[in-house]
């Protein structure tokens, strides 16, 4: 049996740090390599500080460590790509296009490219979106998510790259603060109610929308990784599904907990971003080929996000006191 060796490029984002432990624990902490621009503190297992967009650096992390499998998590998301959207496109796009180049030169054999629900745009049916879509969306970053699935399919394809990859719907975890999605309210939400401050809302109270918990999304993406070659019928990206909720319906959940939590809603740019997304997503084809179930409704969602964020905040609390 080959001794996989993984790189994942993009380690310190939401996503990126979670399922780096995750698959440390799966495979080994000495058989991944996390990458990004710096190293965090008190990161543990093997690190290399890499820009992306440098394709000779990137190459030369693959070439050192005989990479078998590249998991692609670095880009500029929805709502911080509007403010740049010329720099977001080349990063995005420059980044992914280094990371198809290395593996397709370096011999990798799986490579895992995240896409979103941003594909879509306003000419789609918005309830249980189906798989296969018309893909127009609405923001840069979707602009760019929709051309790398294209190109993850054009190398697949041209050279026989097993590429694999995920419209994730929003992600929710405890585990790092919002990092400018559009949909990062409903993490953000938790935070000021752990905190008694009354929550701000970007978008408005009926504003429905897919997400899914962290834990289901890590096991999503390896469960799909690791199903054999044959079952992957789509070389694009599978939609997956988790739960669909409104910032009220979270507000509620939140309520049954903290009876006194106080929200406000303030609209902004971000709600025609979400205008423009499903509402709900048909994951059946992922539900074939994968396997693919979730695990986490809202309610269990609210409950584990509250039970880790007041275990942190004490924690965190006690150090003080100690310093």
């Amino acid at each position: 049996m080959i001794q996989e060796k993984i790189l994942v490029v993009g380690a310190n984002g939401q996503l990126g740090s979670v399922l780096t432990k995750k698959l440390q624990e799966c495979y080994g902490i000495d058989a991944i390599v996390a990458s990004d621009l710096n190293v965090k503190a008190n990161f543990e297992g093997v690190f290399e500080t890499l820009d992306a967009t440098d394709s000779e650096a990137l190459k030369s992390i693959v070439e050192k460590y005989k990479v078998t499998q590249i998991y692609h998590l670095a880009a500029i998301l929805s709502a911080n790509g509007e403010k740049a959207p010329l720099r977001t496109w080349d990063i995005n796009m420059q980044t992914f296009f280094n990371v198809l180049e290395a593996a397709k030169n370096c011999h990798v054999k799986k490579v895992f490219y995240p896409s979103s629900i941003a594909v879509f745009g306003n000419n789609i049916q918005r309830e249980n979106t189906p798989q296969n879509s018309i893909l127009n969306p609405s923001t840069v970053y979707g602009n760019s998510k929709v051309a790398g699935e294209n190109w993850a399919n054009y190398y697949f394809e041209k050279y026989g790259l097993d590429i694999r990859s995920i419209r994730y719907p929003g992600i929710i975890g405890y585990q790092s603060l919002p990092g400018g999605g559009t949909t990062d309210y409903a993490i953000d939400i938790y935070h000021k109610a752990i905190n008694h401050e009354t929550f701000e809302c970007f978008l408005a109270e009926s504003t429905k929308l897919p997400m899914i918990y962290m834990e289901d999304a890590i096991r999503a993406t390896i469960e799909l990784m690791e199903a054999p070659a044959a079952n992957i019928t789509l070389r694009t990206s599978y939609n997956l599904a988790g739960m669909s909720f409104t910032p009220q319906e979270l507000y509620e959940s939140i309520k049954e907990i903290y009876p006194d939590f106080k929200i406000v809603y303030n609209p902004d740019y971000r709600q025609q971003i979400a205008d423009s997304w499903p509402m709900s997503i048909d994951d059946s084809q992922a539900q074939k080929d994968f396997n693919w179930k979730p695990q986490y409704d809202l309610k269990m969602m609210t409950e584990d996000m509250i039970k880790n964020l007041e275990s942190i905040k004490n924690i965190n609390e006690l150090a003080c006191t100690h310093q």
